[in-house]
């Protein structure tokens, strides 16, 4: 099946959400591995509120979490890409960037290079000045992400969101500038 990508990196296509992709959105969400940094994984009828939200965003924005698949054989990994954040926070609202893949596709650079690939999105097609980064402090793995694609640590914050949860409450927030 030939998709029609909204933009490509090397090995990943970008685009809208499908209803075929629920099932795949499911699963990779209530992975409690690929959830660690998350209060709970989430259930399906979460999952499709999440990809309503996103299709909305991106016929709205021109942006989402855009669903990504690899272009040697279609398959879908999870998501990428630019939301807007608007939980009360002295940096709100700002598009973050985000990722969450199936654990299976971990440790083969592609959050890393489809983050790249989404900062160019955001800075040549959108225009958008500044991009955020957000992670609970114990997140080695995605703030590991946010430093290899050139985002700078800009502040520390007890997240409004996670404020009852102990693990995950104290949050870094990064950007990088157009």
């Amino acid at each position: 099946m030939i998709r029609k990508y909204l933009f490509k990196s090397e090995r990943l296509g970008f685009r809208n959400w499908l209803t075929d992709d629920l099932p795949l959105l499911a699963e990779i969400n209530a992975d409690p591995d690929v959830m660690e940094f998350f209060p709970t994984v989430q259930n399906l009828a979460q999952a499709e509120g999440f990809m309503i939200r996103m299709q909305k965003q991106l016929a709205d924005k021109g942006r989402c979490y855009f669903a990504v698949e690899k272009l040697e054989d279609g398959a879908f990994i999870g998501f990428i890409g630019l939301s807007e954040q608007t939980f009360e926070a002295s940096f709100t609202p700002c598009v973050d960037i985000g990722w969450r893949l199936a654990k299976k596709e971990w440790n083969k650079g592609y959050a890393t290079e489809g983050a790249k690939k989404c900062l160019d999105y955001a800075f040549n097609h959108l225009n958008i000045e500044k991009v955020n980064g957000i992670a609970p402090k114990v997140n080695l793995r995605s703030i590991q992400v946010m430093e290899k694609i050139g985002m700078k640590k800009v502040a520390d914050f007890i997240h409004p969101l996670l404020n009852n949860d102990e693990r995950l409450k104290e949050c870094v927030l990064y950007e990088i500038h157009r």
